[in-house]
């Protein structure tokens, strides 16, 4: 269904088009770029990612069938000692295809990088509250809830709470 290929210059534009407003942004990257999301913003981003020992891993989504980039992913903070990451920045950024799997694919081959590939035990992800659907993703692809951290982030007049959740290397082996 999708394959992840390296996020590069080339994918900015793109990416940056997919946010439709404030909020969207802010719950793609908790508003840690700082808006609106710029070129610069992505270029520092990426300067040290998706090379051999970097602590980041940052992708674009290609839609199999159609060659088509139609998302975002990244895993970070990856810890080689403890043997963990953490999965960001996670979008389906072609309306059109959201509600129909793409996401739990998503998340299935970001676990294959960080399981298979990079031999790690812990993988874990934040996700607010309201984002029901992307819970209900996560949970599908094997992540569990761990506990919530009440009013993280401020949007507005309102708080907002996140779901801290993981899922570990024998759960993932178990799939």
């Amino acid at each position: 269904m999708v394959e992840l290929s390296y996020f590069t210059e080339n994918d900015f534009e793109q990416l940056i088009g997919w946010f439709s407003s404030k909020k969207e942004y802010i719950q793609w990257g908790g508003g840690g770029f700082g808006y609106p999301l710029t070129r610069e913003n992505l270029h520092s981003h990426i300067e040290k990612a998706n090379q051999e020992n970097s602590e980041k891993r940052i992708y674009k989504v290609i839609e199999k069938a159609s060659g088509k980039a139609v998302g975002h992913i990244s895993l970070e903070s990856i810890d080689r000692e403890n043997h963990s990451a953490r999965v960001c920045r996670v979008l389906v950024g072609d309306e059109s295809i959201r509600g129909k799997g793409v996401g739990k694919a998503m998340m299935e081959e970001i676990l294959k990088v960080a399981f298979d590939e990079l031999g790690l035990h812990r993988v874990s992800l934040g996700v607010y509250n309201f984002n029901h659907s992307a819970i209900k993703c996560y949970e599908k692809a094997g992540f569990q809830k761990e506990g919530l951290k009440r009013d993280v982030q401020r949007y507005e007049s309102e708080y907002w709470s996140l779901w801290e959740m993981s899922i570990l290397e024998n759960e993932w082996k178990k799939k």
